[in-house]
C-alpha cells in the first residue's frame, strides 16, 4: 500500500524528535548555565566530594533537558585527608552564565564576587526555572553549601568549613553558607557566598538554620 502524503509527514516529524532526545523543558533556556540545585542529594553535607556534588549538578540539568554541558558545584576544599585545596571561582569557567530565564547573573568570575553580580531570590533559580524559598518562606531554604569566602576561596585555617569536604553528614562538623536572597543573619547576611557557618553537617542540622543542602552549579 502507498503511503500518502500525511502518513509521510508523520513518519518524518516521529524520526525528527526521536532523534532530537528529550526537549528542553518548556520555558527553559537551552543555554542555561547556572542554577541552584532544587534537590540536594538528602544526607547533609556529605555530597560525595567535589565529583559526587558535579555529578548532582549534571543529573538535574539532564533532566531538565539541558545537555552537552560540563557543570561544576560551586564548593571549595580543604587540604586535610590527602586532598588539596580548591577554591571554589577556580573550578567553574569563565563565564558569562545565564540562569533558566536567559538572565546573565555574572559575565565572570571577577563580576560573580563583585557588587555588580545579578544574584538574587529572583535570579538564582533552579534548573527547572524555579524560585527557591528564602527568608520569610515556609520552609526557608535559603542557606546555600558553599564552604567559601566571600572571594570564593577556600578559608583558610584548621577549622571545619566544608564538612569534611562534603563527606559528612554528622551533627557535628560546619560549612560556609551563603544567602541566596542576599538577607538573614550571620557575619555577612546579604552574601550570596558566605553568609554564615552551619551548625553541623546532618540534614536536620542544615534544615535548622534555613537551608536543605542545596547549591551552586555552574557550567563550564
Amino acid at each position: 500500500m502507498r503511503s500518502t502524503p500525511m502518513v509521510t509527514l508523520h513518519v518524518a516529524l516521529a524520526s525528527a524528535v526521536l532523534s532530537a532526545g528529550s526537549p528542553v523543558a518548556p520555558g527553559l533556556q537551552a543555554d542555561l548555565s547556572f542554577f541552584i540545585t532544587s534537590a540536594g542529594p538528602g544526607n547533609g553535607a556529605a555530597l560525595g566530594g567535589l565529583e559526587g556534588a558535579d555529578k548532582h549538578c549534571a543529573t538535574l540539568a539532564e533532566a531538565a533537558g539541558v545537555r552537552g554541558k560540563t557543570w561544576r558545584a560551586y564548593l571549595s576544599q580543604q587540604a586535610i585527608a590527602g586532598k588539596p585545596a580548591v577554591n571554589a571561582r577556580d573550578r567553574i569557567g569563565t563565564g558569562p552564565w545565564k540562569n533558566a530565564k536567559g538572565v546573565v547573573v555574572a559575565a565572570s568570575v571577577d563580576d560573580l564576587h563583585s557588587d555588580n553580580n545579578k544574584l538574587s531570590k529572583d535570579h538564582s533559580l533552579t534548573e527547572k526555572g524555579a524560585v527557591v524559598n528564602g527568608r520569610g518562606d515556609t520552609p526557608n531554604t535559603h542557606d546555600i553549601l558553599t564552604g567559601s569566602t566571600l572571594d570564593g576561596r577556600v578559608q583558610a585555617g584548621d577549622g571545619d568549613s566544608t564538612c569534611s569536604n562534603w563527606t559528612s553528614s554528622a551533627a557535628t562538623g560546619s560549612a560556609l553558607l551563603g544567602h541566596h536572597d542576599r538577607q538573614g543573619g550571620g557575619a555577612n547576611p546579604t552574601s550570596w557566598n558566605s553568609a554564615h557557618a552551619s551548625r553541623g553537617c546532618g540534614q536536620d542540622n542544615l534544615r535548622a538554620t534555613g537551608g536543605a543542602g542545596l547549591f551552586y552549579c555552574f557550567a563550564v
